[in-house]
């Protein structure tokens, strides 16, 4: 018996409602993801298949050369792509409606190059094509939401042990490890990005208090002396959501948001310029012991952000519920800077991630389409509520197929 029958017999004996499928375009190699559109099913010569609320976990067949098949229930098409050897587990990744066809990029802005008098006394001009202009919000077609802790990035099931207990690792090097990470992340928070004035005002947003701010030139501004706490802290002053303060203390509020935004864009691509020595070689030493330990978890994450942001017209926006200026230095400690513009960063600590998705859509709009990249029980009803394909990271496997879908263009 070959590869493919091998697989074909274990699909139809496991999945008998795949069967008449199966046997109209062979075998199809899977994902693991389970949509929940009550309206994907299977449409025209396909029997009609009922969608199944629960996923199937499916043992992976890395010694075969198999096809992979890409199903469509929207637009009734099934068409084969030769695969690669790869080690994941699998299962179906039907996106039916979420297949919206491509749009052209966004066309280059034209230059009128000034026109000149020809021999004939004639004007003659021409028009250079300058480099495409960034997509606006509403221009956007994909939104990838991602989570980041234990999906993004390894580090609360360091501290907890769970990540040493599941991947068969040295319980104290990660502990060590994530209580390494740990201080790093908040030592930068307060000497940096003001989280000792912050911690009670937390926002989800960076522009959230911008409204605030009077636009005053911040270059000789010093923050320490500006009376911004009172010696009892300022948490009296940020009773709750749409609660200010007086105007001036708002708007020295507004002026450290400001000042966090300006330093996060500036060392987003050279962190090492933040931390002085000998903490620039710690948390050099720190990232390479941690993927070491991790499997190379984060470098193979950063694989799927960097495809995804090449792409004309698709964005990455991160969701947490880490409190946003915490998540910011969380964000340049693990070098996801590049990834994640400030500006697509979340909070969700205060209200919330279905609010947080809601303030995403909003900003995006309806025509986009939303897939949910995460591995917490919250953000995975939070999609399935809204409708939107969640794709679960429960190991470092399912990045390499997410990378794998995103390089075949599936999602």
């Amino acid at each position: 018996i070959n590869s493919k029958q091998l697989i074909f017999k274990f699909f139809t004996k496991k999945f008998p409602h795949f069967s008449s499928f199966f046997s109209k375009i062979g075998v199809m190699a899977t994902y693991g993801q389970t949509q929940y559109s009550p309206a994907l099913q299977p449409a025209g010569p396909y029997t009609h298949y009922t969608h199944h609320t629960q996923g199937y976990s499916v043992p992976s067949y890395s010694k075969y050369k198999h096809y992979l098949f890409i199903f469509s229930c929207g637009k009734k098409t099934c068409m084969r792509v030769s695969s690669k050897t790869f080690s994941q587990r699998s299962a179906c990744l039907l996106l039916g409606d979420y297949h919206p066809p491509p749009s052209p990029p966004t066309p280059g802005k034209e230059e009128v190059i000034p026109a000149r008098r020809g021999s004939d006394g004639k004007l003659r001009g021409r028009k250079k094509i300058l480099d495409p202009a960034p997509p606006l919000d509403s221009d956007i077609e994909r939104v990838f939401i991602w989570d980041l802790d234990e999906t993004i990035i390894i580090f609360h099931s360091l501290l907890t042990g769970t990540f040493s207990s599941r991947f068969g690792k040295d319980s104290s090097k990660a502990v060590s490890l994530g209580l390494w990470m740990e201080e790093m992340i908040f030592n930068l928070a307060d000497s940096r990005l003001f989280f000792n004035d912050l911690e009670e005002c937390d926002q989800v947003h960076i522009d959230d208090v911008a409204s605030d701010d009077n636009g005053q030139d911040l270059s000789t501004y010093n923050f320490g002396s500006d009376g911004f706490q009172s010696p009892a802290g300022a948490g009296s002053l940020c009773l709750g959501s749409g609660v200010h303060g007086g105007v001036d203390w708002m708007r020295k509020l507004a002026f450290r948001y400001r000042r966090v935004k300006e330093i996060y864009n500036t060392y987003k691509n050279n962190v090492g310029g933040l931390l002085v020595s000998p903490k620039r070689e710690e948390w050099l030493q720190l990232r390479r012991e941690m993927e070491i330990l991790t499997d190379l978890w984060l470098t193979q994450a950063l694989k799927a952000l960097a495809l995804i942001n090449s792409r004309p017209n698709c964005v990455n926006v991160l969701v947490t519920t880490t409190q946003l200026i915490p998540a910011l230095s969380k964000v340049l400690l693990y070098g996801l800077g590049s990834a994640f513009p400030i500006e697509n960063i979340y909070s969700a600590t205060k209200i919330g991630k279905e609010s947080c998705f809601e303030r995403v859509s909003q900003r995006f709009g309806r025509r986009a389409v939303y897939v949910v990249i995460g591995d917490g029980a919250e953000e995975e009803t939070v999609a399935k509520k809204k409708n939107m394909p969640f794709w679960r990271v429960s190991c470092r496997a399912d990045l390499e197929a997410l990378t794998h879908a995103l390089e075949l263009d599936y999602l």
